[in-house]
C-alpha cells in the first residue's frame, strides 16, 4: 500500500510518502512568522501556496505517481483552525480525484507512532512535547492513556512567547537554544504537580527578569527549569508504571540539551531511552502517512470522504472514539 500524508495543524506544511510502514519520501516548508506570533490565517495562506510544489517534489523523490497512491491520510487535530482546515480540503480533494479512500490521523498519535517505529522501544512511556502539547502518554488495548500534561501552555508555546516578549525577530524554540548558549542561572519558579505541569508562572517571571538580567542567561534558566520539570514528571511516570522504555516525541525535543537530560535520568533509572532523528519530530507529513497506513490496517476511522472534518482540540486520548 502507498500511503500519502498530509501535515498541516501549525506553521509547517508536511507531505509525506510511505509504503508498507517504509517511508519513502518527506518534504516540508515552514511559515516563518517575522516579530509575531503564528498567525492561522497567513499560515493557511502559506500551505495553500506551497502545496502543488511540496505534492510535486515528494511524488519525484518517492518515485512515484500520483495514480500510484492508495490512501490519503491527513492531520485531523489537534491544530489551528485555518491551516488545519486547509488540510483537509486538499485531502478531501485528493481523495476525490484519486478515487481512493481517506482517513483523518490524530497528529500526537502519529508523533507517537511514528518515533515508536524508528527507535524500535515497543510499548514505552511517551514524553510528548510540542508547540501546544506537553503530555505523558502510555498505549493501553483500549487506546492512549495520558498520565500527566500541561495545566496551562504547551513547552514549545512556553519558548515562543518568551521569545516575542523578548524581541527575539523570529520567535521560535531554535532561535531561543542558540540563544541560551553559555548562559548562566538565574532562580525562575519551578511547579509540578504529580505528574502534571504549569508553566505560565515561569513565562512571566521570565519575562520580566529579562528587562534585568542579561537575556542569554533568563533564556538558558527557562529551558534548564523548564526541562528538569519535564525530566521530574516523566521520572514519577516511570516509577508509577514500572516502564522500562522512555520515547521522547515532539518538536521540542530536537532540543539536544533536553534529549541529554532525559538520557542521564534514563540511564540513572536502567530505562533505554529512544528519540527519532530531528525530520520526524518536526511536524511531517510521513508521520501522517504512516499512521493513517497502520490505522487504515487495523480497520480503524473509515468513513466516506464527506463525512471528515478538522477537530482542533482532537486529544490524542480521543483517537478511536470521534
Amino acid at each position: 500500500m502507498i500511503t500519502l500524508g498530509i501535515e498541516s495543524t501549525a506553521h509547517t506544511l508536511g507531505i509525506g510518502i510511505v509504503r508498507d510502514w517504509e517511508v519513502l519520501s518527506n518534504v516540508y516548508d515552514t511559515y516563518k512568522p517575522v516579530k509575531e506570533g503564528i498567525v492561522p490565517r497567513k499560515a493557511a495562506d502559506h500551505h495553500a501556496e506551497f502545496f502543488s510544489k511540496l505534492l510535486v517534489s515528494n511524488l519525484e523523490k518517492a518515485e512515484v505517481k500520483l495514480s500510484d497512491v492508495d490512501l490519503i491520510a491527513f492531520a485531523q487535530g489537534p491544530g489551528m483552525g485555518a491551516p488545519l482546515r486547509m488540510g483537509v480540503v486538499m485531502a478531501k480533494y485528493l481523495a476525490k480525484r484519486l478515487d481512493t479512500p481517506i482517513i483523518g490521523v490524530n497528529h500526537c498519535y502519529a508523533h507517537a507512532k511514528i518515533s515508536e517505529r524508528l527507535t524500535g522501544l515497543k510499548s514505552p512511556l511517551y514524553v510528548y512535547l510540542s508547540g501546544g502539547n506537553t503530555q505523558l502518554l502510555l498505549e493501553e488495548k483500549k487506546g492512549f492513556h495520558v498520565l500527566g500534561e500541561t495545566l496551562d501552555i504547551g513547552q514549545g508555546n512556553l519558548f515562543d512567547s518568551f521569545a516575542r516578549n523578548i524581541g527575539m525577530e523570529y520567535a521560535h524554540g531554535a532561535a531561543l537554544a542558540e540563544l541560551a548558549e553559555g548562559g548562566r542561572y538565574v532562580e525562575l519558579p519551578y511547579s509540578v504537580k504529580g505528574m502534571n505541569l504549569v508553566f505560565s508562572g515561569l513565562l512571566t517571571q521570565a519575562s520580566k527578569l529579562a528587562k534585568t538580567h542579561p537575556k542569554k542567561d533568563v533564556a538558558y534558566s527557562l529551558m534548564e527549569t523548564s526541562f528538569a520539570m519535564v525530566c521530574e514528571a516523566a521520572e514519577r511516570a516511570l516509577f508509577l508504571t514500572k516502564k522500562k522504555k522512555l520515547v521522547a516525541c515532539g518538536g521540542v525535543v530536537q532540543n539536544k540539551r533536553l534529549q541529554e537530560m532525559l538520557k542521564i535520568m534514563c540511564r540513572d533509572d536502567g530505562v533505554e531511552f529512544g528519540v527519532a532523528p530531528d525530520e520526524f519530530n518536526r511536524d511531517n507529513g510521513a508521520m501522517i502517512a504512516y499512521a493513517g497506513e497502520l490505522m487504515y490496517a487495523k480497520q480503524r476511522n473509515r468513513k466516506p470522504v464527506e463525512e471528515w472534518e478538522a477537530i482542533q482540540n482532537y486529544r490524542i486520548d480521543l483517537v478511536g472514539k470521534v
